[in-house]
Parts: C-alpha cells; structure tokens; sequence
C-alpha cells in the first residue's frame, strides 16, 4: 500500500489535508509529511575574533546558497549587526560587555531559514555551557574577575599554538601581572591596530598608544582580543605553577622558550634572531 492512501483511492497531496471522494470521510487520518530544509555547518576556530567569524559567516553563506541554489537569511553583514551591541552576560556583572570573547568557537549547524540572531544565540548558550563548568576559586585568589580570566584566555589563545604552552603562557601573564610589569603581549596589540600576525611590527607600531598595546599600558587589554576554546580558558584558570615572567618565540614559529631571568630572555631573543 502507498503510504499515506485513503480509502476510494483518493489523491494525496504532501502537507496538505486530504478530504475523502464525493464528500465521504477518509478511513485513516490523513498523513501530513513536514519536509525538514538542507542542513549546512559552519566552523568558528579557536581565536577567531567577531570580524573574522563574520567573514567565516559570509564565505559559508555562498557555498550554501551555490550548492542549494536558493537564497540563505545567514550574511556577513546580518552577523556583525547582531553582535555588535554590548550585553548582559550572566555572571559576569552587571556592566554591558562586548560580544568579543563570549562567541563561542564551535562547530553550528543551519538551514537557509536560520538567522544570524539565532547563530549568534547559539554560540552565547555554547559559551554559557562550557563556562558554567569551570572553576574559578584560583583566579579569584588572585584577585581576578571573570571578565579578567577570559580576557586571559584570548591572549594565551593569540600566543601559544602548542597546547602544552597554554598554562604556561598563563602564567607569564599572572606572573606579571602579580609584579605589576606590563604583559607586553604583541597579540593585544595587533588586535587594537588590526595587524595580522604574519606581518612584523614596526617601532612605531610597538609605541602606538591604543588601549590594546601592552608594551606601553600596565595590566590587561580592555576587552578579550578573540574567542578563545576551552583549552585556552581552562589555561587562564589553571595555570602553570612556574616563576616565569618573560617568553620568546623558537625559531620554528610555533613553540616558545620560558625563563624568569631577563638576562636568560636577552640572551634567547638574539640567538633566535629577534
């Protein structure tokens, strides 16, 4: 039997009720079939800042709308409105904060009906989640805020690629900040002056007064320089017990020598060449 048949072999149209012939009753109710629309994926990778999740949203939205030939609400432009505005987050004050930080990176699903406003709300309930787990009785011994501890996390996010790192870099930051030396992070500083880390910083880059150069300015940059994944902030949480104060990049771009001795750091940062 086709599903969905009445009794009179009446015709059946999907999503529709179907009445039976010559004004007689269907014998069965009649089956309504709901069509579930094409499902795409985006991923948002661990450190992508609100601009560039927005550009990751735009290429996606032409894929989809390609490989569908049909229109997706989903737009670069629509995504940068939503997240535009300052919020309340739970528990995290009651001061509005930028988006920047709490847009969670992760692995969303959509449709070409979905909207950026319930994106963006996914990847906030994603971080409200991931959050609401962690441990933060460290960082309030040392006298650090939630805001404080996730501002932490995107720049050891900006700065360590190797997992092992994450702590570690951390703790330069703690450590620094506990002996009230500027972080002299060059991620927060590429942040504010939007210069990707492919390209070197000039003299005066590095004596640029923005909020965000902290070379120039004592304790943390205003706001989260990007999104940082769990690992960075289960770092910014935990980090390493160590009394390192000073770190410079190897050679090979990727893994970093620690010290807590300026000398030891002088002596590195000439034989790598910096």
């Amino acid at each position: 039997m086709v599903r969905g048949a009445v009794v009179g072999a009446c015709a059946v149209l999907l999503s529709a009720a179907v009445a039976g012939c010559g004004g007689g009753e269907a014998a069965n109710p009649p089956t309504t079939t709901i069509r579930q629309l094409r499902q795409f994926r985006i991923v948002f990778p661990e450190g992508y800042t609100r601009a560039k999740m927005a550009d990751r949203v735009g290429v996606v939205v032409k894929i989809a709308e390609h490989e569908s030939h049909r229109k997706v609400k989903l737009s670069q432009k629509a995504y940068l409105a939503a997240t535009a505005k300052p919020r309340l987050v739970d528990g995290f004050g009651a001061k509005r904060l930028p988006l920047e930080g709490f847009l969670f990176p992760d692995t969303y699903d959509f449709d070409r009906a979905s909207t950026s406003g319930q994106l963006v709300t996914g990847q906030l309930q994603e971080f409200a989640s991931k959050w609401g787990a962690l441990n933060l009785s460290y960082a309030r011994s040392k006298n650090l805020t939630p805001y404080d501890v996730l501002t932490i996390a995107s720049m050891v996010e900006g700065e360590a690629q190797v997992p092992k790192e994450r702590p570690l870099v951390a703790a330069v930051i703690y450590n620094r900040l506990h002996a009230h030396m500027p972080l002299g992070i060059d991620a927060t500083l590429r942040y504010g002056l939007h210069i990707p880390p492919t390209q070197s910083l000039t003299q005066s880059e590095l004596h640029n007064q923005t909020p965000y150069n902290t070379r120039v300015h004592d304790g943390l940059p205003p706001t989260p320089i990007n999104n940082p994944g769990l690992a960075a902030i289960d770092a910014a949480a935990h980090p390493a017990h160590v009394d390192y104060l000073y770190f410079v990049r190897k050679p090979d771009h990727r893994h970093h020598y620690f010290t807590a001795s300026y000398q030891d750091f002088l002596q590195h940062e000439a034989a790598y060449g910096y």
